[in-house]
């Protein structure tokens, strides 16, 4: 009897991300662009190697593994959502949480993906799953990090597959099954990017990222960019679908992003002042990122472009007036994002790693190859995350479930909640 009820749902699923408007359909023709996109740029790299990238021995983690450090960020920052919505059951926020864990699992997906084109070759993965392949552990932190991922991802998977069938059945959710998962959820949300940044701390010949405080940076900046992604997700949402998404809910998420920024900033000075206060050795990468080094001043422009647009965000988030003003509100979002993303990845990938070991500078810039597979890599973060929103929004607004019709076309436009 079960069986069928979830053969039901499945079919369900599956004819609702298979209707749409023209707008669906042309988005959809898109990110299968973008995606068809990385394929060829990933062929050419596994064809010639990564050789077809710009990554070298002087500079191993790129464009890559600062994406990958990015989007952990993002789907770290579902707590956010989570805290709110269960521990404290606050209802603005209470209904909008599943579209936060959707972001994660979206997230995810790509964060894992960057890893597996960063490898250079699929089959290099198999080295990291027990019984099949030989994972150092515990000693490993790329170990440990591929556990809280996955661990994370199948959390979120969980708790978002199980309310959409129970309200497609006509039923609220189970307090326990979902209590525990989402109690669990905010420890390992901070594990997952505590851990990532545990895997730039261990490294030893690398000065650059051996701050005690990088741990706390991650967090910070990711209670940033995360809801940032969502604030403007919310709009999109409420906008093209008419899901009742409450003004009160997208302040408060604006109004928590702001403490969030505050805490990224602080960190920020707290590290400069130690580098040029100090003014050791070790400081000669924070000077290439800031100032350029000996000529080369490649990334200089994107590190001051990264701060003013965190500090220009931050004054917009921590005045109320523009934090509730939809235009200021939606500048800010673009500007965290900006700052954050060249943040997590120029500013802290590249200077890590220039001048290397023995002082040499390789200055890294992506190829063409490297933007392909990006883009192909985005492509079907947005895909999963669509396809998600297509099947939960009919579902949680009550017009689709179990003996109805699915419907053709998105709710009428509802009104925002004040």
């Amino acid at each position: 009897m079960r069986a069928n009820r979830i053969a039901v749902f499945l079919r369900g699923c599956a004819r609702l991300v298979s209707r749409g408007g023209r707008w669906y359909f042309a988005w959809l023709a898109l990110l299968g662009a973008m995606i068809a996109t990385g394929v060829a740029g990933y062929a050419r790299q596994a064809s010639h190697g990564l050789i077809a990238t710009n990554m070298r021995d002087q500079v191993s983690w790129a464009f890559y593994i600062g994406n990958f450090t990015f989007l952990v960020g993002v789907a770290a920052a579902a707590v956010l959502l989570v805290v709110p919505a269960y521990v404290y059951a606050w209802k603005p926020i209470k209904e909008v949480v599943v579209l936060g864990e959707m972001l994660a699992v979206s997230a995810l997906v790509m964060c894992l993906l960057f890893i597996l084109v960063d490898t250079g070759s699929p089959q290099n993965m198999w080295h990291i799953f027990p019984l099949l392949g030989t994972p150092n552990f515990p000693s490993s932190l790329l170990v440990w990090d591929a556990i809280v991922l996955n661990g994370y991802l199948v959390i979120n998977v969980t708790v978002v597959a199980h309310i959409l069938y129970r309200l497609f059945n006509g039923k609220s959710y189970d307090k326990r099954v979902v209590v525990p998962l989402v109690l669990l959820s905010i420890p390992w949300a901070v594990g997952i990017h505590t851990v990532t940044a545990f895997l730039y701390n261990g490294m030893a010949s690398r000065p650059y990222w051996n701050a005690s405080i990088l741990a706390p940076r991650f967090l910070a900046s990711a209670f940033c960019s995360g809801p940032a992604i969502l604030l403007v997700l919310f709009q999109v949402l409420r906008k093209t679908t008419g899901f009742p998404i409450s003004d009160e809910a997208i302040s408060k998420i604006a109004e928590i992003m702001s403490y969030a920024m505050f805490v990224n900033l602080f960190l920020l000075g707290a590290e400069v002042f130690k580098e040029f206060y100090s003014a050791t050795e070790h400081s000669v990468y924070t000077r290439y990122l800031f100032f350029g080094l000996h000529g080369h001043h490649a990334i200089v422009a994107f590190a001051w472009i990264a701060v003013s647009c965190s500090f220009l965000a931050f004054l917009l988030f921590v005045v109320p007036a523009t934090r509730r003003n939809i235009y200021t509100l939606n500048l800010g979002c673009a500007l965290i994002f900006a700052g954050v993303y060249i943040e997590k990845g120029i500013g802290l990938v590249i200077p890590g790693m220039t001048p290397d070991t023995l002082g040499e500078i390789y200055e890294y810039t992506p190829t063409a190859t490297e933007w392909m597979v990006a883009a192909g890599v985005f492509g079907v973060g947005f895909l999963v995350y669509t396809l998600l929103v297509k099947i939960a929004v009919p579902i949680l607004d009550g017009r689709f479930q179990a003996g109805m019709e699915v419907p053709l076309e998105a709710a009428p436009e509802a009104k925002p909640a004040h």
